[in-house]
């Protein structure tokens, strides 16, 4: 399995609680001693803000709650 990292965006709603929303995904590279990741967008946030969690592997909605 690859490893990767859902990337999101927080949005607080009328209720004051933050939801995060599916903006893209993340992948950890390797070249030699070098350390970095591939971020793919499919949407570019408003606010500016990427929140970047491991995957859930029973939900596979889009929506991230923690």
């Amino acid at each position: 399995m690859t490893k990767y990292y859902t990337v999101t965006t927080p949005d607080t709603g009328k209720d004051g609680k933050t939801r995060f929303h599916k903006v893209g995904v993340a992948f950890p590279q390797n070249e030699g001693a070098k350390s970095f990741m591939t971020i793919q967008l499919f949407a570019t946030p408003v606010n500016g803000e990427l929140v970047l969690f491991e995957p859930k592997a029973d939900s596979d909605d889009g929506q991230v709650t923690e």
